[in-house]
Formats: C-alpha cells, sequence, structure tokens
C-alpha cells in the first residue's frame, strides 16, 4: 500500500511540473547575451570611457581655434622710477595700472594636424576595447548557457524515462500482492526506482546551480530561475552573420598600430616650423603718489589717450632642442613597429583558436552517425528487455542497465547535437563578434 501511495505521489509531483513548465519563462541565447550586456557593469564603464575620450578629443579647427588672454595688473614704483606719460626718470612714488588683451593662433602647426588624426583614432580604438570586453562577456555568457542547457536537457530526458519505472514499480506491486512475482522483485524495482529519483533530484539541483550561475553572469538578480526554460536554437534563427564584422581585439591592435603612426608624426612634426599670427591692445593708467599738486588726467581718459595695438606673423623653427625630439622619434618608431607585431600576434591566436573549433566541430558531426547508431540498437534492446521483464524473464537490475545504457545514449546524441550549435556560434564569436 505504501508503494502505491508513493507512485501515486511521484505521479502528482510529474503533474505539478508539467504545469509549472506551462508558466516557465523561454530564455533564448540571444535574450541571455542582450541581458547580459545591459547590466555588465564593466561594458558600462567601458562606455563612459568612450563618451569621455570623445569629449576630449580636438579636431584640426578647435585645434587652431586662436587662444585669448586678458591681463590686468597693477603695481606700485617708489623712489626713482619711469614716468609713464613722458618715458622720463623722475624721483617719485608712482601707482602703475596696466591692461591688455592678447590673441595668439597658428595658422600652420603640423603638430596639430598629428594629433588630431591621433585623437580621431583613439576614440575608435576605445570602441574597439569596449567591445573586447563585449566579445569575451559574450563567450562566458555562451560557455553557461550551454553548460545549463546540457543539464536541462539531461533532465527532460530523465524524467520522461523516469515514467517507465513508475509503471513498473506500480506493475511489480500489484504482481507481488497477487503472489504472481516474489517480494524480492519489488526490493529490486524500488532500489532502480529510488535510484532514478536519486539522479533526476542530482540533475535538478545540478541544474538550478548552473541557471543560478548564468543568471549571476548576467546580473538579472530579479529573475526566477525556478521558471526560466532555456532554448536550443540554430545559427540561422539567431542572427545572420555577417563577414564585414571581425574580431575587436585585431580591429583595437589595427588602431594602435596607427594611432602610433600618427604619433610618430607628431613628434616629428616637432622638428618642422610653425608659422602663427598674433595681435594684442593695451593700455595703462598712472597716478602720482602723494604728490597732490601734480595734476593727471582721469582714468577713462588716459585708457584712451595710452591705447596700443600690435599685430604680426611669427615663425618659429626648431634648430636645437639637445636630440631629445630625435629620441622621441626613435623610439616611438620602435613602439610602432611593436604594434605591427601585435596585430600579426592577434591574428595569428584567433585563427588558432578557430582552427582549434572547427576541429571539434568536425569531430562531433563525425560521431553523430555513431551516437545515433548506438541509441537505435539502445532503444531495441530495451524494449525488448521490458517485455522479457513484464514476463519475468530477466531480473529488475538487468532491466535498470539497459535502461541506464538507453539515457546515456540519448543523452550523447543530444548533447553532441547541441555542442555543434555550441562551437557554430563560438566560432562566429571569435570570427565575426556575432552569434
Amino acid at each position: 500500500m505504501s508503494s502505491l501511495i508513493k507512485i501515486i505521489f511521484t505521479l502528482l509531483l510529474i503533474l505539478i511540473t508539467n504545469f509549472a513548465n506551462g508558466q516557465e519563462t523561454t530564455w533564448p541565447l540571444q535574450k541571455c547575451i542582450d541581458k547580459g550586456l545591459e547590466n555588465n557593469i564593466e561594458i558600462k564603464i567601458r562606455q563612459l570611457e568612450v563618451k569621455r575620450i570623445e569629449k576630449s578629443r580636438n579636431s584640426v579647427w578647435n585645434q587652431l581655434l586662436p587662444s585669448v588672454s586678458f591681463n590686468g595688473s597693477q603695481s606700485y614704483n617708489f623712489g626713482s622710477t619711469i614716468d609713464p606719460s613722458t618715458n622720463g626718470r623722475v624721483s617719485s612714488n608712482i601707482q602703475y595700472d596696466n591692461f591688455f588683451i592678447n590673441a595668439n593662433m597658428n595658422l600652420i602647426d603640423f603638430n596639430a594636424f598629428a594629433n588630431a588624426q591621433k585623437n580621431k583614432i583613439d576614440v575608435e580604438k576605445a570602441k574597439a576595447d569596449k567591445e573586447i570586453i563585449e566579445n569575451e562577456y559574450k563567450l562566458q555568457i555562451l560557455d553557461s548557457y550551454y553548460q545549463a542547457l546540457f543539464t536541462q536537457e539531461l533532465l527532460k530526458i530523465q524524467r520522461e524515462q523516469f515514467k517507465n519505472a513508475v509503471f513498473n514499480l506500480d506493475r511489480i506491486s500489484k504482481e507481488v500482492e497477487i503472489g504472481n512475482k516474489p517480494k524480492s522483485d519489488l526490493y529490486d524495482t524500488q532500489l532502480s526506482f529510488a535510484q532514478e529519483e536519486k539522479r533526476i533530484l542530482e540533475t535538478e539541483q545540478l541544474y538550478n546551480m548552473q541557471k543560478m550561475q548564468l543568471f549571476q553572469l548576467m546580473n538579472a538578480t530579479d529573475v526566477s530561475i525556478t521558471e526560466v526554460v532555456l532554448v536550443s536554437n540554430d545559427a540561422d534563427e539567431i542572427n545572420s552573420v555577417s563577414t564585414e564584422s571581425s574580431n575587436p581585439k585585431i580591429k583595437s591592435a589595427e588602431l594602435s598600430y596607427q594611432s602610433s603612426l600618427k604619433e610618430l608624426s607628431s613628434q616629428r612634426a616637432l622638428n618642422l616650423p610653425v608659422l602663427s599670427t598674433f595681435y594684442s591692445i593695451s593700455s595703462f593708467y598712472y597716478k602720482p603718489l602723494n604728490q597732490p599738486n601734480v595734476v593727471v588726467n582721469d582714468f577713462n581718459t588716459q585708457i584712451g589717450d595710452n591705447k596700443n595695438q600690435q599685430v604680426g606673423i611669427q615663425l618659429s623653427v626648431p634648430i636645437f632642442s639637445g636630440f631629445r625630439n630625435n629620441k622621441r622619434v626613435i623610439a616611438t618608431k620602435i613602439e610602432t613597429e611593436k604594434n605591427k607585431f601585435i596585430i600579426s600576434q592577434e591574428q595569428q591566436k584567433i585563427d588558432n583558436q578557430i582552427a582549434l573549433e572547427k576541429q571539434n566541430q568536425l569531430n562531433y558531426l563525425q560521431l553523430q552517425n555513431k551516437f545515433e547508431e548506438t541509441l537505435s540498437y539502445a532503444k531495441a534492446s530495451f524494449t525488448t528487455s521490458q517485455a522479457k521483464f513484464l514476463s519475468g524473464k530477466i531480473e529488475s537490475i538487468s532491466l535498470s542497465s539497459l535502461k541506464n545504457q538507453l539515457l546515456s545514449s540519448e543523452y550523447d546524441v543530444l548533447k553532441n547535437t547541441l555542442q555543434i550549435q555550441y562551437t557554430n556560434f563560438k566560432i562566429n564569436l571569435i570570427k565575426y563578434n556575432k552569434l
């Protein structure tokens, strides 16, 4: 009677589980990646870094705009001083206020041209560095997603086959009650039943743990993972891969090389002439101190009378700087050569990684037929063994062993199919930065 209650309880659990599955939320791979990219703090930091570099970037025209400054000073001269009104030396104490506005603008500055181009490249490199973080993060989510998906599909197979265990236990219990089977058969069946329950529980615990790790990786802590169902999708169902995209590590290395070329141009420009123009306007006010008998014009009159303007063009030609510029040019050349090698190094790493994943994919494709063939044999063997078990020709232990072989074969076929999808997605992410 206790066995019957246990069977009814188990069937209720299965029904509750199936009902709950109807309430579950599906999470395809693309949805997980989108959610993760939205929540990832490191990516948000990189986005702010890109904005900072964009705002700090100076264009050529911005660098060539004139710089204008206003200066004012007030001084007190005591003893033998110059009288500003006569430019003659007098023995007196004088208050002297001076005001002037200066404007200076470079007309031709090769260093400004090179820096403007380098700043533009630096913005693109910051974006590429952000894409590197995103690409590595996508690969982490892909790996975590498929680890949980493997376990989810295994759990489905175990639950489906558990229905057979429920049927066998119910059948043997009834056979024992009417005396057609010895109690030893019931004990063997109960042992097999308990072992299957344990395996399902272990798989459920592992599955929940892997889902928790996946959603922690996405920073999606507000999602009830018990209601989540992962979805297996083909690559064609997610995104069409554009061959125009490339791995951001290659893009970043190429931009570093281009930036170093512009830095080299900037260092060389320090040895080139700079043509600039300037303009200034100035005026002053003076007043003798402690000399009440001296009459001077008021402040506004002096400012207007003493006004002076100056405009001109200046050519600055570097002649000697202690070889400092030459040393910087040589060092920048070395940095440029280093960045050129880094491009080849990153390309080699990616090519090797893609070659390994393609070999894995080929291996999975070769194994698929073998796994399917083994599964067909396992199904046929289990079907005949189930009939023999019901007729009493084999024991429960033998049936349990064959059932485990069937479970293993079904999981091998399913996991291998998912492995093919996984490697396909991984190759696309590594090569094109897209699923």
